[in-house]
């Protein structure tokens, strides 16, 4: 880990920053994921961090704290901050991996989830490796599963359209996307075809 994940979590921490407003957006779209999902709903965060996105949208959605869920996230102080947030808000069946979410081994034993959040990855790894991830998706998720990523845009350009795209070119259908003119930070949320490879 090159980059200092823990204090970049403070940047949530500030009034009307990139990260704070992306945050919002986020978690309005996992809301409504959860609310048009059928149960039983099984949710996987990877890179998860905090858990800010997930925990407080579990513990105050109706019948959050049924929803079984597993946050994947490399560092230990990250896992062990989301662990105790998860035992603060009552949320008895959210899992923290502290673990490499790039190692297959870390999925191990793992149902497939209706809902996958990838929020915060494709920034940092190559273009190549963005595509491989989302043709790996189907592995972790169940057909018609939704998926939730972010992506930052950079001043000579707007990757999230190549994050976009890939997902187009596995299949996915676009179900919203966000992409403020006054921030860096683009959402978007697809789902999964019915069909196709396991």
């Amino acid at each position: 880990m090159g980059r200092d994940w823990v204090g970049w979590h403070a940047g949530y921490d500030v009034t009307e920053s990139s990260l704070a407003r992306r945050l919002v957006v986020v978690r309005q779209y996992l809301s409504s994921a959860l609310a048009s999902a059928a149960a039983p709903v099984r949710l996987l965060s990877i890179c998860a961090g905090e858990g800010r996105d997930v925990l407080p949208v579990l513990a105050a959605q109706d019948g959050g704290r049924d929803v079984p869920a597993v946050l994947v996230e490399l560092s230990p102080v990250l896992a062990a901050r989301a662990r105790s947030t998860a035992a603060g808000l009552d949320l008895p069946r959210v899992e923290v991996r502290a673990a490499d979410a790039g190692a297959t081994a870390t999925y191990a034993g793992l149902e497939p989830a209706d809902i996958l959040l990838a929020c915060g990855v494709f920034g940092n790894v190559s273009h190549e490796d963005m595509c491989r991830t989302v043709a790996a998706l189907p592995a972790l998720t169940k057909p018609g599963a939704t998926v939730i990523w972010t992506r930052g845009r950079r001043d000579d350009a707007d990757p999230s359209r190549e994050v976009r795209s890939q997902f187009r070119a596995e299949g996915y259908t676009e179900l919203a996307f966000c992409a403020p003119g006054d921030a860096r930070f683009r959402v978007g949320m697809s789902r999964r075809p019915e069909t196709g490879r396991p």
